[in-house]
């Protein structure tokens, strides 16, 4: 076995994973929980989690290019990408395509960013050969970010935000499953087709779904302070905050041409996906 999917049990994993089945190819998808795997042809299954070496390295033997999911957002993810970095490595991966974030820099706004800064330079660190896939936002998720209230809010100012669809990201990371070779050492920011700001994006959602969606700019001490109905811990609170501030310093306002140079087609916009996906009345 020669190609390794990790996530195939979340949203973007399982998106490539289907991918790459329907087009005969033989993978091996990594998963904490086998029973949530999806069934799929040529695919056999192997359980290990990022922060199990001895198990990483066990399920890694004979895979040449894996790739690699970024995990759940913990307080220790980026401990648990280095160990499973460390692992790949042990086990004679040649090649890594890891799924980075749009900016990732060590002192980007976006605290998450970070994480994905500092995982893309212990891979380069590793070597092995790498690929990163850097996307923006997810577009499918920005309807999901409106209140009961039909309000969209955040300290995101006047910022745009050039968001890609989860589809997108994944048609661009099975092109680069199908022939890594071609992009050994390479970077992709994987954006949608414009920039929209928050106002724009709550009158294409409301456009879309019939829905009185407005965006309301908070300050940033709104934003904490209405975001605490929701119990979490603080690092989870300013990651939160921060994906709106990073948003205002403009971080994520670059509009890129990688998802159509990866897949042949152009990336999907806001409003194309909510005529698709979202019927009047509902913004899911």
């Amino acid at each position: 076995m020669t190609l390794a999917v990790t996530g195939a049990t979340g949203g973007l994993g399982g998106r490539v994973a289907r991918a790459l089945a329907a087009r005969g190819v033989a993978q091996r998808l990594l998963v904490r929980d086998p029973a949530r795997a999806p069934e799929l042809s040529g695919a056999t299954l192997a359980r290990t989690t990022y922060d199990d070496q001895a198990a990483a390295v066990a399920a890694l033997e004979g895979v040449r290019t894996l790739l690699m999911v970024s995990a759940a957002e913990t307080a220790d993810r980026l401990a648990e990408h280095r160990a499973f970095v460390d692992a790949a490595a042990r086990a004679g991966v040649e090649h890594v395509v890891y799924t980075s974030f749009y900016g990732a820099a060590p002192d980007a706004t976006f605290t998450l960013a970070r994480d994905h800064w500092f995982t893309e330079e212990h891979l380069r660190a590793s070597g092995m050969r790498f690929t990163f896939l850097r996307d923006n936002l997810y577009l499918d998720f920005l309807p999901h970010m409106v209140g009961e209230d039909d309000v969209l809010r955040g300290p995101a100012g006047d910022g745009r935000l050039a968001a890609v669809t989860r589809d997108d990201i994944a048609a661009s990371a099975v092109a680069v499953l199908l022939a890594p070779g071609e992009h050994v050492g390479a970077t992709y920011d994987l954006t949608g087709p414009e920039a929209l700001t928050f106002t724009e994006i709550a009158a294409v959602i409301a456009a879309h779904t019939g829905r009185p969606v407005t965006f309301h700019d908070e300050t940033v001490e709104e934003a904490y302070a209405s975001r605490l109905r929701w119990e979490a811990p603080p690092w989870q609170y300013d990651a939160w905050v921060s994906t709106y501030t990073a948003v205002a310093a403009g971080e994520l306002a670059g509009v890129t041409d990688h998802v159509a140079r990866l897949t042949g087609h152009a990336a999907t916009g806001l409003a194309d996906y909510l005529a698709r996906h979202a019927p009047r009345g509902d913004a899911s």
